[in-house]
């Protein structure tokens, strides 16, 4: 989607070369899940994925899934600061949300993997994650009668196959998209679907505190690395990008759709609440020389913050009832 940036007043003082985009039809989302370019989407072949997004078989120990860190009561994220991995002690990042992933590249917050594909491998063989490996997951479930009858079916070619498992949980991961929120139905034209604090924070989103200059588009994020300032001594994206400066200590704009339940907040889950969040974009972060160009020190006034929170609280949809599949035994 391309997103048109409009010049609006600007209350505080920024590069002269900054611009942000306040229209509402900007965020407006679309209506189709983009398969260009990768399998084609059958309800076969999502269903298969479901299945092995949730089994635990595809774990070294066949304690974990794909769940595990990515739970879908909790915006397929885990509300804990960091999600606890097969060797029992807690990962150094928090796990990236599913939703909406249909429309992100590249993957991880650091962005190593190109594709949902590519990225689906990385949690389930890492040893520290769900440590398993694919010649002993591939042995285990063809022995399995029902697995073994939807692989040929879906793939008659060949059927059970690593490569065939990473392409059915991918397109699993692009059916996970949020639903339509009280803000989408505003930008929609009803007008009564968000309060007038919600639409004053809107205008804070998108003008004084700058939100969107990363946050932008429909899913709230512009797919792009930035340091924003925590203080920690994560590289991110400048383990792939060492001679680039504004890579390190950067990482990939979450999406802030579902955010209400996705706490605690930030690539190492160091940010307990949405207002500590905030209270962290007006400090300006650790000044360094990677830091974003977006970041600068900013004030709200109490009643200010109350009308940001009330926006980021509009796009939270109702939470969507997902059921558990059942798992061919």
């Amino acid at each position: 989607m391309k997103v048109s940036i409009r010049l609006c007043v600007i209350l505080v003082a920024l590069p002269l070369n900054w611009s942000f985009a306040g229209d509402r039809n900007d965020f407006k989302r679309p209506v189709d899940i983009p398969y260009r370019d990768v399998t084609p989407y059958s309800p076969q072949l999502a269903t298969l994925g479901k299945m092995l997004f949730f089994d635990p078989r595809l774990s070294g120990a066949q304690n974990m899934t794909c769940a595990s860190c990515h739970n879908p009561s909790f915006g397929f994220e885990v509300p804990v600061k960091t999600p606890v991995g097969a060797a029992n002690q807690s990962l150094p990042r928090q796990a990236p949300t599913v939703l909406n992933a249909a429309w992100v590249s590249p993957l991880f917050w650091d962005g190593r993997a190109p594709t949902l594909e590519s990225q689906a491998e990385g949690p389930i063989t890492a040893a520290g994650e769900m440590n398993g490996k694919f010649d002993d997951i591939v042995k285990n479930l063809s022995q399995i009668h029902d697995y073994n009858a939807w692989f040929k079916e879906v793939f008659p070619r060949d059927g059970m196959t690593k490569e065939n498992m990473l392409i059915a949980i991918a397109t699993y991961e692009r059916t996970v998209v949020t639903t339509w929120s009280p803000f989408d139905r505003w930008v929609d034209g009803d007008e009564e679907a968000i309060s007038a604090d919600a639409k004053r924070g809107f205008g804070l989103f998108t003008g004084k505190a700058g939100c969107s200059a990363c946050h932008a588009g429909w899913n709230f994020t512009d797919n792009k690395f930035h340091d924003v300032g925590l203080p920690d001594e994560d590289i991110g994206r400048g383990k792939y990008e060492p001679e680039n400066i504004k890579a390190q200590h950067a990482f990939k704009t979450p999406g802030l759709r579902n955010t209400l339940y996705r706490a605690p907040y930030m690539h190492d889950g160091s940010l307990a609440t949405l207002s500590d969040v905030i209270q962290h974009y007006e400090s300006g972060g650790v000044g360094r020389p990677s830091l974003a160009d977006a970041m600068f020190p900013f004030s709200l006034d109490t009643s200010e913050r109350a009308d940001l929170l009330a926006f980021l609280k509009t796009l939270t949809a109702e939470k969507q009832n997902i059921p558990l599949p059942t798992l061919p035994n």
